[in-house]
Formats: C-alpha cells, sequence, structure tokens
C-alpha cells in the first residue's frame, strides 16, 4: 500500500490453528466460487445490456448487490443499515477502514466506485474492485484531470450513483480522517442535473467478542493476506452497521464547505470512542 495512513501500528493477527485453517478454506473457496459464478452472470447479462440501456444498466448492477449480500452472509458478517440510500441524481462519501467495506457497501443498493487507480495493482484487493465496477482514476496524472472530469460527469449524468472515500486512504475503523476537499470538484460541474446531492455515509465496524476492536481494520503497512486469513477463519465474527445521512444539496457549497459538513456528519454516526484526526 502507499501513500496510506500509518497511525499505530497495524495488528499482528495471531496464527490460526487447524480449525481455524479449515474455515478459512471453506469460506475462502466458497467466496471464491460465489465471486466467479457472479462476474460470469454478470458479464453475461451486460452484453446485451449496453447497447440496448447504454451507461444506465439497469440489471447487471444489482447482480453484484445480490453477490455482496452473500458474501457477507457466507462469512458471518452482520450487516445492520440506518438510513435509506439515494438512488440517482446524487453521490455518496464514506469513511473507509477495509477491503470488506466493498461487501458492506455494494450489498445495500447498486452504486459504482471511484478509487485511485494503483487499487487496481493491489494483490486481491485489486481483483475486487475491478469485479464490482469500481472507476479508477490517476489522481497525480495532470495531463488526464480533464478526461477523468468528463468521465464523472458522464456516469453522474447516466443516474449512477458514485462512491467516492475522500478521506483517500482506510483507518483503524476508530476514526474518521480529515476529509480532502479536492475530490469534491467534480460534485460542482455546472452540467450535472439541477437538484443535484450528496450523501454522507457511515461504516461503522464491530469486531467479534472479545477481538481488537480494530479487528476489521486496513492500513498502512497491513498485507491483505494475513489481514484477509485471520476474517476468514474467525470463529465468532462482528458485523458492520452502515448509515445513510440525509442528502446535502450542492447547489450552494463549495468544495471546502461541502466536505466539511459531510465529514461532521461521517463522523457523527461513528460509535468509537473520538479520536483527534492524525
Amino acid at each position: 500500500m502507499s501513500l496510506t495512513w500509518q497511525g499505530e501500528a497495524p495488528m499482528m493477527p495471531a496464527r490460526p490453528g487447524p480449525a481455524g485453517w479449515a474455515r478459512a478454506a471453506l469460506r475462502g473457496l466458497l467466496l471464491l466460487l460465489l465471486l466467479t459464478a457472479g462476474v460470469a452472470v454478470k458479464a453475461a447479462i451486460r452484453l446485451p445490456e449496453r447497447p440496448l440501456c447504454g451507461l444506465r444498466r439497469p440489471v447487471s448492477p444489482w447482480v453484484t448487490v445480490l453477490v455482496c449480500r452473500a458474501a457477507l452472509r457466507l462469512l458471518g458478517l452482520r450487516a445492520e443499515r440506518t438510513g435509506q440510500p439515494i438512488r440517482s441524481h446524487g453521490a455518496m462519501v464514506a469513511n473507509h477502514v477495509s477491503w470488506l467495506d466493498i461487501f458492506a457497501l455494494n450489498a445495500q443498493g447498486p452504486m459504482v466506485f471511484v478509487s485511485k487507480a494503483e487499487v487496481a495493482r493491489w494483490p486481491g484487493i485489486g481483483l475486487l474492485a475491478r469485479i464490482t465496477g469500481t472507476l479508477f482514476i490517476r489522481r497525480e496524472a495532470r495531463g488526464e484531470a480533464a478526461a477523468q472530469a468528463r468521465a464523472l460527469t458522464r456516469k453522474l449524468q447516466s443516474g449512477q450513483v458514485l462512491l467516492f472515500f475522500p478521506e483517500g486512504t482506510s483507518t483503524d475503523g476508530q476514526r474518521v480522517l480529515p476529509f480532502k476537499p479536492a475530490l469534491f470538484a467534480a460534485l460542482l460541474d455546472p452540467a450535472l442535473p439541477p437538484g443535484f446531492c450528496l450523501q454522507p455515509v457511515t461504516l461503522d465496524w464491530r469486531a467479534p467478542p472479545g477481538e481488537d476492536p480494530r479487528f476489521y481494520g486496513w492500513w498502512g503497512g497491513a498485507a491483505f493476506g494475513s489481514h484477509a486469513l485471520a476474517v476468514l477463519a474467525a470463529r465468532r465474527q462482528g458485523g458492520v452497521r452502515v448509515t445513510f445521512h440525509p442528502p446535502i444539496p450542492v447547489a450552494g457549497h463549495d468544495r471546502k464547505t461541502l466536505a466539511a459538513r459531510a465529514e461532521a456528519a461521517v463522523r457523527s454516526a461513528l460509535s468509537a470512542e473520538a479520536v483527534p484526526p492524525s
């Protein structure tokens, strides 16, 4: 991982015993089969869907939703929701805790993730991101900024809901880092439909009983393989509460005030003890 929040040193998961390895192997195999089947079904639907429906894609995103709901059940993760997600003419921003966020958020409804381009090359997590249709952008590529902005605008104009992680990195799940205002510029494009809004979303991960509260957090130099093994091998699982806050109309805001309002909303629903941003 690069350009990530370091914070405290990542946890060193205990090496699983024989039963843990068996659970990890079974869950891992079933998860792989589920994702493979989901990709095959989604690809088959998208072949006729694009020429018939264009960018809107009314059917195939629901394959991702169903697969991610099944993945959470397979992993034994309990997901609860507060509030209702917007379905069109808007974007979402959320705090970022783990590779598991992909399942937790996609399970709530159709959305398109926006992520930095290097994520596509990360082992494991990059594959998950590509499977779920993530839109990758190169933040440092100045020459491509205009083209990337147009791509974002086309997605938003088509009615698709984009989701950003404006912290720019993942954390231990015990805090919300300051939101980067630059990421909100695309949401102020005058070409977007009237009434366009931004919905803040809080991911509040709860560790399994007796485990470190940071159990599901994946940050800093933590290896994906060891973190995934710990989650797959866990005898008891925790869960996540996904809070959808009231949408914020973007009209009348600049990117800094919009970022500040969204950040405050996301932080307000995090149940962890307040930790100063770092």
